[in-house]
């Protein structure tokens, strides 16, 4: 390093001193700002979740009929900053009830009505794409803490009826049968919001087209027998809030997905 020439003086001196400090200075901040941008990113998340869910059947049509509570667990794999695959089992009620107040169905009107309230599982696992890059902003350049989200996938449903299941496309309506399994098609969108660099806060709302019509314990109430996927069959809609944690940290030294 060289010394600057004496005749400067103490002027010189000082200058040279403090030009040195403040390259320092800029070097550091530009070194913090590097290990700023490189936190790490994470593989998966795993969280529990609580919300509503309504059923839409022959004995509800209404957007917020027969709310009934749910929880959650959900599991997710973190694919890169726009997109994840989500695996969650969900428990909740379908609920309702049918007078001759409702659209007329002469079988039920005959037995003084009908009223159910079962069971409803549902597990699934959905494709989630994110609208821009999810993040601190840290891990990945331009992701952001906040981000709007789409999703689609498959699932399955369970519907357990205590009463047993009504089947009036057969002669002999009344059935021993009180669990039904069927496939749904879940669909949805909803928001996500990072609190910590390992906390996330999902709020989201998906509509699960199943192909059973018998989520409320009643299937062909017109003894109509339906044909098709999706004809004549119930659904199901969740709006839920969940929390999850981030764990298994990607290598640090290894190519991310930038």
């Amino acid at each position: 390093m060289a010394w600057p020439q004496k005749q400067g003086g103490v002027e010189q001196v000082a200058r040279y001193i403090l030009g040195r400090l403040g390259m320092a200075v800029v070097l550091m901040l530009c070194a913090m700002e590097s290990m700023a941008q490189d936190d790490v990113e994470y593989r998966y998340d795993i969280g529990v979740g609580a919300g509503a869910t309504t059923y839409y059947g022959d004995f509800n049509s209404k957007l917020m009929g027969n709310l009934q509570p749910a929880g959650a667990v959900v599991f997710r794999k973190i694919i890169n900053p726009r997109s994840a695959v989500r695996i969650s089992g969900m428990y909740t009620r379908a609920k309702g009830s049918y007078d001759k107040g409702m659209t007329d169905y002469p079988d039920l009107d005959a037995t003084g009505g009908y009223d159910f309230n079962n069971t409803l599982g549902d597990l699934s696992a959905v494709y989630e794409y994110n609208f821009w890059a999810f993040g601190t902003g840290k891990d990945y350049r331009g992701a952001k803490r906040v981000a709007p989200f789409v999703a689609l996938g498959v699932g399955l449903t369970y519907v357990g009826c205590k009463t047993g299941m009504r089947d009036y496309s057969n002669p002999r309506p009344q059935s021993t049968t009180r669990r039904v399994v069927s496939a749904n098609v879940p669909l949805g969108f909803g928001v996500k919001y990072r609190i910590k660099d390992r906390v996330n806060l999902t709020l989201d709302w998906q509509m699960h087209f199943s192909l059973t019509d018998q989520i409320d314990g009643v299937k062909d109430p017109y003894r109509v027998k339906s044909d098709g996927l999706f004809k004549n069959t119930d659904c199901y809609s969740t709006l839920m809030l969940s929390l999850a944690y981030c764990f298994s940290a990607k290598c640090p030294t290894c190519m991310k997905d930038r």
